[in-house]
């Protein structure tokens, strides 16, 4: 499969960004035709960012499992799809083909319809990283039917306000799933989830652990009876047939739910034509991917990474995705390394969380690896520190492999903002220029465009978008009015990023985090609110705040200043919150920090004073600005001489 859209130089990279800006619909119009579509688009583009309303691609018909799976078959049907290598070393590696892909999704498809979903239904899928997963999420795709993965480290509390908020009939899970040493009962804490859930009609089981599971009668099938009734209906005289649902290039594909600055998680909708074109050309020029290389994405597919980089994109360009069940550190810190050696990896794509965590583990784990097949090295999540960029080029690419550092969000659908391997130049920590379709602008508070410099060239302000790119989302799932204040109201006729950048002579971009009250932990966004909330179930617990600080491996870590009525011990409480949270969110979103005071820095109208409690936390006890207007002043100097 060749890719005539592929950049493969500066020159072109310059003439493609020109044309994608002057033309948009011309040069995404001529891009789309490399696809397999039922009926070609009415119109390329309508959009306006009042609404917000974008539609690309309007009236064409499509169904983007055919683009996946089934364009590929006649050419490279017995080439692997994915290769699924497992928690342990020990088990068999997996290798699916595109033919077993396309039977499996077809199997699945049909499991689907026997039990009731139909077009437009949302399916939660709660599972461990194994292709059934993937199967899960392209057999939702080929009849239409929305799907919506859920990370499993979420607790059940997180996935009840999911399934709630999605009314969702129908969860796809695993009895469980191996995470390193670690054994997660999914089903069980699917169980907890469904007390009191009045829209799930049925729970589909995929046997992974062997954890023993209460299987509810009427509600409760298993995988594998369901993968065997449908086998015998898809096939006949050993051809598979399971016809695709056609459906609109606007036809919601997925929702992702994702942190914002309130407690309550926001599902955002990506559709099927435009996040199709747009997850397979970023993947096929930002790696610059060639047919028959082994592309290794690390994420999970519970975040938007998982969808677009291991799924989607991959596929649909007719790669080779390799799926890792495990985590980098088990059985030991050599891993990755391993996995690396062992299928030829040529594509490495991981967090800097990861790489930082690894660094810390010294020169060791690398003894004895070859790490020859590597052509790209890519980081998702965040920005990369210096440090963690140079460790990784010399170590890992043995400075013969570039980085592509890629920033984007769960709401874009895929990367932004990126140098393409070996064709643009890459700088370390900055993710340099934006992809064709991509035009960034820096604004001030007041949504006025920055442009001065300072001593260096560089301009600084808060990263908007000026016009749709194809994998924008469209809307958050049953309130898009949510949508509109999130992402089009803060500027107007723009697209509010969240997020700080720095602009040099040269039009790179650094982005320098969230400048709303938003983390970053690991690569995950996690709202300063949800966090709050979380503590503030806690009985003891009368308020709290919550802020980021710099992490050595996470890049930032979760601050939490507590106000408690009564404890009997710091330890006990500090250890009884952790669990609150944990069982509320998850573990992700459990405080690395808590410290216990008497008070808060307020305004006179009641307002935290966040700022302040950030400076502290970063460990910055001089400039906090004036606190001689606050409620109570005194507090502050509490709080700085009891910082943890």
């Amino acid at each position: 499969m060749s890719y005539p859209y592929q950049i493969k130089s500066l020159e072109a990279y310059k003439e493609a960004y020109k044309k994608s800006v002057d033309d948009p619909e011309a040069f995404w119009g001529a891009i789309a035709e490399n696809f397999l579509w039922r009926k070609k688009w009415d119109k390329v583009l309508n959009w306006n960012f009042k609404e917000p309303k974008i539609e690309w691609f309007a009236g064409g018909k499509l169904n983007i499992t055919e683009n996946c799976i089934d364009r590929h078959l006649a050419t490279m049907g017995d080439k692997p799809a994915i290769i699924w290598e497992p928690n342990n070393p020990e088990e068999r590696v997996r290798t699916v083909t595109y033919n077993r892909l396309h039977k499996r999704v077809c199997q699945f498809a049909q499991v689907l319809i026997n039990n009731g979903v139909k077009k437009g239904d949302r399916v939660c899928i709660y599972m461990g990283m194994i292709p059934e997963l993937a199967y899960a999420v392209l057999g939702c795709a080929r009849i239409g039917a929305i799907h919506s993965v859920i990370f499993g480290g979420f607790s059940a509390q997180s996935i009840a306000d999911r399934l709630e908020d999605a009314k969702a009939a129908f969860i796809v899970t695993c009895d469980g799933a191996y995470r390193g040493a670690k054994d997660i009962p999914l089903k069980s804490v699917i169980d907890d989830a469904l007390v009191g859930n009045k829209t799930v009609k049925r729970v589909i089981v995929y046997t992974r652990t062997r954890t023993p599971v209460a299987m509810l009668k009427g509600r409760d099938v298993w995988w594998e009876d369901e993968m065997e009734h449908a086998e015998t209906q898809i096939e006949k005289d050993g051809v598979v047939s399971f016809p695709a649902v056609e459906m609109d290039a606007e036809d919601p594909l997925f929702i992702l739910y994702t942190s914002g600055s309130t407690g309550k998680p926001k599902g955002v909708v990506h559709t099927i034509g435009g996040y199709m074109v747009w997850t397979n050309y970023t993947f096929v020029n930002i790696f610059q991917y060639q047919p028959g290389q082994v592309h290794f994405c690390t994420a999970d597919i519970g975040w938007i990474t998982g969808h677009s980089y291991i799924v989607y994109g991959p596929l649909s360009a007719g790669a080779t995705s390799l799926m890792f069940e495990g985590i980098p550190t088990y059985p030991d810190a050599g891993r990755f390394w391993d996995i690396t050696d062992k299928h030829k990896v040529d594509i490495l794509y991981t967090a800097p969380t990861a790489i930082r965590s690894l660094m810390g583990f010294g020169a060791d784990p690398l003894k004895g690896k070859n790490l020859s097949s590597l052509k790209v090295l890519g980081t998702v999540g965040e920005p990369i520190n210096e440090e963690a960029w140079h460790w990784y080029d010399e170590n890992i690419g043995r400075k013969r492999s570039p980085i592509v550092d890629t920033w984007w969000q769960t709401e874009t659908g895929g990367t932004l903002i990126s140098n393409l391997a070996g064709v643009t130049p890459a700088i370390p920590s900055w993710a340099t220029l934006p992809m064709p379709g991509v035009q960034p602008i820096l604004v001030d508070e007041q949504g006025k465009e920055v442009t001065e410099k300072d001593e260096h060239g560089i301009i600084k302000g808060n990263l908007c978008i000026k016009a749709p790119w194809p994998g924008i989302l469209r809307t958050t799932y049953g309130d898009h009015e949510r949508c509109r204040t999130n992402y089009f109201a803060t500027y107007e006729n723009l697209y509010f990023t969240g997020d700080g950048a720095l602009k040099d002579a040269n039009g790179n971009y650094r982005i320098t985090g969230r400048v709303d009250d938003v983390l970053n932990v690991s690569g995950h966004r996690i709202g300063t609110a949800e966090v709050e909330n979380a503590i503030n179930m806690h009985t003891g617990v009368v308020e709290s705040a919550v802020v980021g600080y710099p992490h050595d491996i996470k890049g930032q870590g979760i601050y939490a200043y507590v106000i408690c009525s009564q404890h009997e011990s710091e330890e006990q409480t500090r250890k009884d919150i952790l669990q609150t949270v944990t069982r509320v969110i998850g573990a992700i979103a459990k405080p690395d920090k808590i410290q216990f005071v008497s008070g808060l820095p307020k305004t006179r109208s009641g307002k935290i004073m966040r700022r302040v409690l950030r400076k502290i936390a970063e460990g910055e006890m001089q400039n906090l600005g004036d606190t001689s207007t606050l409620l109570d002043p005194g507090v502050v100097d509490e709080i700085k001489n009891g910082r943890v």
